[in-house]
């Protein structure tokens, strides 16, 4: 098995309930692929080892269903979030399904904008999210320093972006990999690398014990950013300051879910970083 941080978090529901009919493409992102608890986690992390206060107010970039902005305003009274994505369709979901989960209060502290992350007027924040490799839909240097640079002036003077990244020699292949969840099979689909221009096309699909199916639920059109392109990026869009945070490994050799600042990495098949840049 690769050493893949697994994102998942249970329903709750009966083994094999679930069906393609009867099942949802937006709640099975947030049940297999998500874990807005552990990425909040990450962020308090962060602020508690980098800065000497805490962070009030995040801006999750490419939020979708802003199920992470939704955990921030939960975890404190004074918390305030704003979320940024491109998609009224993802959005509009999200207000089904995710503001019916806050008080009033918490829907106050609570923003959500259709709008470009690159040139969001979201401004003055502590820190940016941009989570589950979104921001690898940017497939030049160019794209990606600008996004980076915008990133940076909507931070406030001690702000902190982070971001997660993806890599190891099995994320180079074409292949399928699954993993069963509760009532539903979640397979990864790496459908296409190009070796040349760095482009990759990946898939969700998700699979039910009926035989039914949700094929090709997600694609992400990518190019597949390596950690030293990245910091590079970072540097070249002004940030100080930069951070690769690292998986460490179980009893079994597994990542056990804890990230600390490293200088080396380990050669694993697969595996998902934190990488933190401090204005």
């Amino acid at each position: 098995m690769s050493k893949r941080k697994e994102k998942k978090k249970k329903s709750g529901k009966k083994d094999g309930w679930r069906t393609a009919k009867t099942s949802d493409r937006h709640e099975l992102y947030e049940l297999s692929v998500q874990n807005v608890e552990g990425e909040i986690d990450f962020v308090e992390k962060v602020w508690e080892q980098l800065r000497d206060r805490a962070p009030i107010r995040i801006r999750e970039d490419f939020c979708g269903t802003f199920a992470a902005a939704c955990e921030w305003i939960r975890r404190g009274d004074e918390h305030t979030a704003v979320g940024v994505d491109l998609s009224p369709e993802v959005l509009e979901w999200g207000r089904t399904r995710n503001l019916p989960t806050l008080s009033d209060d918490q829907v106050d502290r609570l923003e959500i904008l259709e709008e470009d992350v690159r040139t969001s007027k979201a401004t003055g924040v502590d820190s940016v999210l941009a989570m589950n490799f979104s921001y690898f839909l940017f497939k030049t240097r160019d794209e990606l320093r600008t996004y980076f640079a915008s990133v940076r002036e909507a931070l406030v003077d001690d702000g902190i972006l982070l971001c997660d990244c993806y890599g190891g020699g099995d994320s180079f292949l074409e292949m399928e990999e699954e993993r069963h969840l509760d009532g539903f099979t979640y397979v990864w689909d790496q459908n296409q690398y190009d070796p040349i221009s760095g482009d990759v096309v990946n898939h969700i699909h998700f699979r039910f014990p009926d035989g039914s199916s949700l094929e090709k639920a997600f694609t992400y059109e990518w190019r597949l950013w390596t950690i030293p392109e990245i910091r590079e990026l970072l540097e070249e869009a002004g940030f100080g300051r930069i951070t690769v945070w690292w998986e460490g490994d179980d009893e079994e050799g597994e990542g056990d879910g804890e990230f600390e600042p490293a200088t080396r990495g380990e050669a694993c098949p697969g595996w998902i970083a934190y990488i933190t840049a401090e204005k």
